[in-house]
């Protein structure tokens, strides 16, 4: 990978990361303070998505033809998006917010670290000590809020977090990641709208929480994950695994910055112990890079 891709891959996936920890952010406000409910907040999320890019879309009057074409109407991202959304929405409403990150990362590591044993790939051990370094910094940074989780809780934010491992295994291959994003909220619509019907007595809307999801849908989430596409192209599984591990750390930066939050050692020293992991498992990626160059 020349330098520029790896500019492009480092840049992507700093934007992505950031949208991941707004998303959160957005999603922890609106169900916490009960501004809205579980189900209408994912509903809301993806149809804002989707209609996002049939506002992008109606602009283009050049139609973009790629490899990715002929593949996008594989439904298995979509269904995926739609299981990541609406678990990660039901499983917040009895887990806090600690919890729900160790175990919604920690199910993300293992979809992404398995797939990358099972396909022969192997880890160097700067990889697996950078894994267990950065996600020794997400305990540690979590630890004050931890609590025992309900079963559902745990089952729930175990399954967001294999589908999103799944949903980022597959993206690893977009050819072309708006078109394909797009297509993987297009595909969440006839989800959203069974949803929306089993739902709809249990519907509680306000306009705060209205925006929130709106928020979360057409900018975090539906950008968000186009970028994330983006990077990924440049990411091995295990780098796409580990860097997520800096979300909370990045939500925790943004409450100090953008909330008032009160910076303390506690996030300081998880927030080195992420980093310092991070770069060990991009110098065991190198390592092996450069192993395999010399054989």
């Amino acid at each position: 990978m020349g330098l520029h891709n790896k500019v492009q891959t480092i840049s992507y996936t700093i934007i992505a990361l950031i949208a991941f920890a707004a998303n959160s952010i957005l999603c922890r406000i609106a169900l916490k303070d009960n501004a809205i409910d579980a189900s209408s907040f994912t509903i809301i999320r993806l149809l804002s998505g989707a209609l996002l890019f049939i506002l992008i879309f109606s602009f283009k009057t050049k139609p973009v033809t790629s490899r990715s074409d002929r593949q996008s109407r594989n439904w298995k991202p979509g269904a995926m998006l739609f299981i990541y959304a609406i678990t990660f929405s039901f499983a917040y409403i009895s887990l806090d917010t600690g919890t729900g990150a160790l175990i919604l990362f920690g199910a993300v590591q293992l979809t992404l670290i398995f797939t990358s044993i099972t396909k022969g790939n192997k880890l160097h051990i700067s990889e697996w000590l950078g894994l267990i370094i950065s996600f020794f910094g997400l305990v540690y940074l979590v630890y004050p809020t931890l609590t025992t989780p309900s079963i559902s809780g745990f089952l729930l934010m175990g399954l967001s977090g294999i589908a999103w491992g799944v949903y980022t295994l597959i993206g690893r291959g977009s050819d072309n990641p708006m078109k394909d994003t797009a297509f993987n909220f297009k595909v969440t619509i006839p989800l959203v709208l069974c949803l929306m019907l089993f739902t709809f007595p249990m519907v509680n809307l306000s306009f705060r929480g209205v925006v929130l999801a709106v928020s979360s849908g057409a900018f975090a989430s539906a950008l968000g994950y186009t970028i994330w596409y983006m990077a990924l192209k440049g990411l091995s599984e295990t780098e796409a695994g580990v860097v997520q591990l800096s979300v909370p750390v990045i939500a925790a930066i943004g409450g100090v910055l953008f909330v008032s939050e009160p910076i303390n050692t506690r996030l300081i020293i998880a927030s080195i112990f992420v980093l310092t992991g991070i770069l060990a498992v991009l110098i065991g990626r190198g390592s092996l890079q450069k192993s395999k160059v010399n054989l």
